[in-house]
Order: structure tokens, then sequence, then C-alpha cells
């Protein structure tokens, strides 16, 4: 694993409390189709969710009655997510998880699976995987997909600038201030390649998009600008430079300080069982 990679924990327990603040959550349509693709039914299934960090999907996973168990790499990521919740949560590392085979009808990832390494991680999932999925009510009657096991899902969050000009601005000021910004505007740009992942450890893989809008205000959306990774690892001098810049470009745009942002967030199910099963 690269540098980059293998820091990456520390990098985000430097900003957990903005993490924790203003990062959004995921919308409904998201659970729904989790759901759907990967026929596991949330209430009641076991779900072991890798790079939790401070517990946006984790929360929003045992909203919908799922036993949660979470698992991160950061300290300080970690005891925010305690706070606001009690399920179990483990300091450890996505590619080597501390469950024993058999253990989950659901691995998940929220944000996270491309910190991590894309064949020991998936490999690792695909392990902790029930064979037979989830028993009782865990099981979606009727849901159409071929085979028992549990699976494995990623998603990501993004904001969508081809539907507003001045997200478009924003994102381009972002990538031409930003050394190791990632994202929308750059050419080639593209979701972590969890799909391939998937097919290559053997399962078969659905993919999604969702849209939705996320309406925030101006000081959350530039708090959660300062938790992505590519500000956070930049001096803090020229963070504060930078995001008085957005303050003052953004605010002429809303001027009563709230933002109405278009989103998007991208699915990836593999579905332990049958291959090629959709």
């Amino acid at each position: 694993m690269n540098e980059r990679l293998a820091d990456s924990h520390r990098v985000f327990d430097r900003v957990s409390e903005e993490y924790d603040t203003a990062r959004p959550h995921y919308p409904e349509a998201l659970y729904l189709a989790l759901e759907t693709l990967s026929g596991v039914r949330l209430a009641g299934a076991t779900v072991i969710d890798v790079g939790a960090g401070t517990g946006i999907s984790a929360r929003g996973l045992l909203d919908r009655g799922a036993r949660v168990v979470a698992v991160d790499r950061g300290e300080r990521m970690l005891a925010r997510l305690r706070a606001r919740t009690d399920c179990p949560a483990l300091l450890a590392d996505g590619n080597d998880l501390p469950f024993r085979a058999g253990a989950a009808d659901l691995v998940t990832y929220a944000q996270s699976w491309h910190w991590l390494d894309p064949a020991l991680s998936v490999a690792e999932a695909v392990r902790v995987l029930r064979a037979g999925g989830v028993t009782g009510d865990g099981v979606i009657a009727g849901a159409g997909v071929i085979g028992g096991g549990g699976a494995v899902a990623g998603w990501w969050n993004t904001v969508d600038p081809g539907k507003a000009d001045w997200l478009a601005a924003n994102q381009v000021r972002l990538a031409e201030s930003c050394p190791g910004y990632i994202g929308p505007v750059l050419p080639g740009w593209s979701m972590p390649p969890i799909a391939a992942a998937m097919s290559d450890a053997g399962l078969a893989v659905a993919e999604t998009w969702i849209d939705w809008t996320r309406s925030v205000r101006l000081e959350d959306f530039l708090t959660d600008l300062r938790s992505h990774s590519y500000m956070a690892r930049m001096e803090v001098d020229v963070v504060t430079e930078l995001l008085a810049r957005e303050r003052a470009e953004l605010g002429r745009v809303f001027p009563d300080g709230r933002l109405t942002v278009p989103m998007r967030v991208y699915l990836a199910v593999g579905r332990k069982g049958q291959r090629g099963a959709t």
C-alpha cells in the first residue's frame, strides 16, 4: 500500500470534528437501492461497516434496523462515532478484518473503499460473509435475485457540477488550488473501481446512480470542504485563505447563506452466490 493510503486515517483524524459536523448524509433512496441490489433486508441484518469514520453510514443503517459493527483505523473518527451511537466500534484495518468467516450478511464501504487495498479488502469482505445470506426476516421475499449468499456494497456521495454553473466553477477553483484534488471536473475522473474488484473476486455485480439534492448552510458547505483529504493535507493558513475566497464567491450566488447542491450517489453491490446474476 502506498504512503498516501497508509496514512489516510491520520489525515482524517485531523479533521474528525469537521467531518462529523458537515459531511452529507445519504438519501433514503440509497438504502432502498442497497436492499434491492443486495437482496438483503436491512432490518435484522448483521452489517460490518468498514471505514465507518464518524458513523454517517452506520447511523443510517441502524435507523433501518440493521445490527451494525463499525470498523475504522482512525481513533478520533471512531470516538465521534461512539459518542453518537452505541453500536460496537472496532479500531481495525479493513484489509484484515477481525471477524470469523461467515459473521455478516452485508459488508459496506461508505466513502471508504478507495483507501484500502483493492484485492485484499474485497477478499476479506467475501470471507466474512455468510454463505447462505440472511435468515428469517433478513431475506427479501420475491426480490428476484438469484443466489443465496450475502453481499458487499460500496457507495460514494459526490457533487454533480453538470447541473449547476456555480458548483462547476467552485470545483474548478478547488482543482486549481488544491494539488491533491480528486473530483468530477478532472479529465478522466471516475468512481473508484470497486465493481471491477468485486467481479475479480467472483461476485455478481450490480451498479446504480442516485440523484438527490442537498440543502446546506454556506458555513457547513465550507466546513465540509475542509474535511476532504485534499484540503486536510494542506497548510492551515492556505486552507483558511482558500475558504475565505470561496465564502465570498458563494456568498454572491447565495446571499441568504443557504446552498442548494445537486448531488449523486454511486452504489456498487457484489453478491455472493451465483456469479452473473443481477
